[in-house]
């Protein structure tokens, strides 16, 4: 009996080793491109006062490594997009990269993960797809070599890797990089133990179809929404573990069952371009708050397909950064202003439950496609044209004598149409995209005597 219960005891301390070495955290994505964020020591006070765990930045930056340097934050750092055809072609440029950027600081900082390039597969096709998992075995060549015992290496990519993701059960990676890609990366990291690193945003999938998937769903919240999948029996309560299942079924296709996942990006506009719909700042804290309740549980919840496993994830990102590019939501997705100030309070370690209650955004429950962030006057003539040259009367409304040819405004014209054409066509799988130019709004854009056609949300 005294012999079992020892046994138990150790048992029972190697779970509690293991799960301490791997214990639920979440960290902060740091990026730098604007030109008022606070200094980059301020900015890792700012971190640790956020309680984030986790820290990703998009270089090797030195200066940022060094303001780390000391602290207990678990860091990631990237090979930038730009560097591996160089790392895949020259073991010698790969030590090179290696020696300067992460030897020096290790073991000092917690550096833990090397991240070949970001999101390499959603550029257009291009020779450096190939090159991706060549990069990685070299990079990892370099680090076994200076001894840098405890790092990772992966690579981040965005949910467009998959060509299937619904239901989850159907998951399946892109059939133009499964081959040549897909099939080497996980075989490098089920051999080397590493992580499937992924970015995943139920914010993109929602704006999507906002009309058939629910917004609460998308945030994480509590709602008596349930999606069963027929394939594999399992019942979903948010979109998030759909998202993530779906990988978990994409990689088990392929003969690669339990390779773990780290969602190395994910998160909520808390603003952008005025017609952007559902990006506001109290969209933001729900889904943040949500991801790090749902993250850091003891014990950790996992997903349907993983029950019970843990899943590093990273919030993106620390600071609003006016000089990234596209729309406007792109630059609000931090947690912090450019001067430090919080958008919203939030406390990375889970340990806050209660928060104080923030104003709703209110809604008509009506939804438009209109003239987004792209106001190039060339492709949205072209865009317009495409538009109205599809029938059913789509664009009668803004002809000559029409009632909503005034003002004759090539913006409104195109709002129009695309509004008149998005819920003409939707249900036969039109999209509000048209390239990039249109957005979904549920402010409404009727002017004078028009109104423009709408779905209801």
């Amino acid at each position: 009996m005294g012999l079992c219960y020892a046994c138990f005891l150790l048992l029972a301390l190697s779970a509690s080793l293991s799960y301490g070495a791997m214990q639920p955290r979440v960290g902060v994505c740091y990026g730098d491109l604007g030109n008022n964020l606070p200094g980059r020591q301020k900015s890792v006070e700012l971190i640790q006062k956020l309680n984030a765990k986790r820290i990703k930045i998009y270089s090797a930056n030195v200066e940022t490594l060094k303001a780390i340097q000391g602290t207990d934050l678990q860091i990631s750092i990237m090979l930038p997009n730009e560097l591996i055809p160089a790392a895949a072609a020259n073991q010698t440029f790969a030590d090179e990269w290696v020696k300067t950027n992460v030897a020096p600081f290790y073991p000092k900082s917690k550096i833990r993960y090397l991240l070949i390039g970001n999101e390499i597969l959603s550029n257009k096709p291009n020779s450096t797809w190939f090159e991706l998992v060549p990069a990685m075995r070299k990079i990892r060549n370099s680090v076994i070599k200076f001894g840098l015992k405890k790092l990772k290496i992966g690579t981040p990519l965005a949910m467009d890797c998959l060509e299937a993701s619904y239901p989850p059960s159907a998951g399946a990676f892109r059939s133009d990089v499964t081959d040549r890609v897909i099939k080497p990366l996980l075989h490098f990291l089920d051999r080397t133990k590493s992580f499937f690193f992924v970015d995943v945003y139920t914010y993109f999938a929602w704006i999507s179809d906002p009309i058939n998937i629910n917004l609460d769903y998308a945030l994480l919240q509590p709602t008596n929404i349930t999606v069963s999948d027929p394939g594999s029996g399992l019942t979903y309560t948010n979109l998030l573990d759909q998202m993530l299942d779906a990988l978990v079924f994409a990689m088990k296709r392929l003969g690669y069952p339990n390779i773990r996942l780290f969602m190395a990006e994910t998160g909520w506009p808390n603003g952008g371009d005025p017609d952007q719909l559902g990006a506001n700042i109290y969209n933001s804290a729900t889904y943040n708050r949500n991801v790090i309740k749902k993250f850091t549980a003891k014990p950790p919840i996992g997903t349907p397909a993983r029950p019970g496993v843990v899943i590093p994830a990273m919030i993106f990102a620390l600071y609003n950064e006016n000089m990234k590019p596209g729309p406007g939501t792109e630059r609000h997705f931090g947690q912090l202003y450019p001067n430090g100030s919080y958008v919203y309070p939030i406390d990375f370690s889970g340990k806050t439950t209660h928060y104080p209650a923030l104003p709703k955004p209110s809604s008509n429950g009506k939804l438009w496609c209109v003239v987004g962030n792209g106001r190039n006057a060339t492709a949205l003539a072209g865009a317009l044209s495409y538009a109205c040259s599809q029938g059913n009367r789509t664009c009668d409304a803004i002809r000559p004598g029409g009632k909503c040819y005034k003002p004759n405004s090539l913006i409104r014209h195109a709002s129009y149409a695309f509004s008149s054409y998005w819920t003409q066509f939707r249900t036969a799988g039109a999209t509000c995209s048209f390239n990039g130019l249109a957005t979904l709004t549920s402010r409404d854009p009727s002017y004078g005597s028009c109104q423009l056609p709408s779905l209801n949300l």
